[in-house]
């Protein structure tokens, strides 16, 4: 009698485990943010952001990949291996195309864009002792000009071609990410570097404190030369150690770029968060400072992702 009891409630029991069982948890939402070498700005940036997305969107978990940056971003980004990346405009112009030179087989057709950003700096820096003092007098050194194929080595060749020059002109060209470029100028195995990048960028100010540098400027024609994304810009006074005046140079807009197939409202949330959480992001670095509102969704090589046209619209900046 006794056991005859037990098994129905155990059946019972049992069918009752079995339905909670199938009821499917919520999916938890991941963001991965793409970003670059951890001695550059958008390392930091990435970090803050990663932060600001954990801390005010529900149910979501936040990852920080440290990449070559630029291309490998926007590959990643196509493959669906990341959410949100950080670009240069003239990578992400590339990729669209599918400019193979820049590293991109066929054109990304899933890229969509959350923002532009702050501009990237042309900044090239050789060791006083070097003896570089313009552009030209590059010629017969030794220059680091980043990762292969990354947004700075793209930077480095057309600025190169518009001057009528080559990596051939040099007496070694180095394919290093930033902090690596610095180490061996301190060692003296290297004249100088090239990084695209914010002002006031880690790699430089290490550099700056540790040798006295030669700040090199990038004459104005180039940009004329090379047109947008490029512009003519300067590096201010007082950037770096050592450095006493305005050095003329390049600047490329960064841009925020998401995948097609992420949900309206992801992209909603991390476009609005990155606005209303500005504060954080300039605490990360000082490069922040350019991001606005009002210039987010002009001059895109993309289509902005319908999320984050929602939020502009919803702020009267579209």
């Amino acid at each position: 009698m006794l056991n005859s009891t037990i098994r129905p409630l155990a059946a019972g029991a049992m069918a009752l485990a079995i339905g909670f069982s199938a009821i499917p948890a919520k999916a938890e939402q991941f963001i991965n943010v793409l970003t670059g070498g951890t001695s550059g700005v958008y390392y930091p940036l990435g970090v803050a952001l990663s932060e600001i997305y954990g801390k005010n969107i529900e149910g979501v978990r936040t990852q920080v990949q440290s990449t070559k940056a630029s291309v490998e971003n926007l590959n990643l980004l196509q493959q669906g291996k990341g959410e949100i990346g950080f670009a240069l405009g003239d990578s992400v112009k590339a990729a669209a195309e599918g400019n193979a030179d820049a590293g991109f087989a066929k054109p990304l057709d899933k890229l969509r864009a959350i923002a532009a950003i702050y501009p990237n700096y042309v900044q090239i820096v050789a060791s006083k002792e070097s003896g570089i003092g313009s552009f030209e007098e590059l010629k017969g050194k030794s220059l680091s000009v980043g990762a292969p194929k990354s947004g700075t080595e793209l930077n480095a060749r057309a600025i190169f071609g518009a001057l009528g020059m080559s990596y051939d002109d040099l007496a070694k060209t180095e394919y290093l990410p930033f902090g690596e470029s610095v180490e061996l100028i301190k060692n003296r195995q290297l004249d100088a570097t090239l990084q695209s990048a914010g002002l006031g960028v880690a790699s430089i100010k290490d550099l700056a404190t540790s040798l006295p540098i030669t700040v090199v400027a990038v004459p104005a024609e180039v940009a004329e030369k090379l047109g947008a994304p490029f512009q003519a810009a300067t590096i201010p006074a007082g950037t770096y150690e050592g450095q006493t005046e305005d050095v003329p140079t390049l600047a490329i807009t960064n841009i925020l770029v998401t995948r097609s197939d992420l949900s309206d409202e992801e992209a909603y949330q991390m476009t609005k968060q990155l606005f209303e959480n500005l504060d954080s992001m300039v605490a990360a670095h000082n490069a922040a400072k350019a991001i606005s509102l009002e210039n987010a969704a002009k001059g895109l090589p993309i289509p902005l992702h319908p999320g984050a046209e929602r939020y502009y619209k919803e702020k009267g900046v579209m």
